[in-house]
């Protein structure tokens, strides 16, 4: 499935911050230089959805902060549903 997000790098903490739409606030304490904010953005989607980082990845908007990820192994509606209970 694919996910879009909002990715907020360099916060104080790191977490799902919840839905902006149909996109995912992800709030991440790496800068956003040389892919360090796209890797813990997928280290804490991964987290989040109970699967393993290699699950995850970015397959657009690298140097944006709105990416579109590709989550494989969970169905979009299971995906949404474990997101939003962490989402509030």
């Amino acid at each position: 499935m694919k996910l879009a997000v909002k990715v907020v790098p360099g916060s104080s903490r790191e977490g799902i911050a919840g839905w902006l739409g149909e996109s995912l606030k992800v709030r991440v304490t790496a800068a956003p230089e040389r892919g360090r904010a796209n890797t813990a953005t997928e280290a804490v989607v991964a987290e989040a959805l109970g699967l393993s980082k290699d699950r995850v990845r970015v397959v657009s908007g690298h140097g944006s902060p709105r990416k579109i990820l590709e989550i494989s192994g969970l169905s979009e509606s299971d995906a949404r549903e474990r997101l939003s209970k962490l989402a509030g």
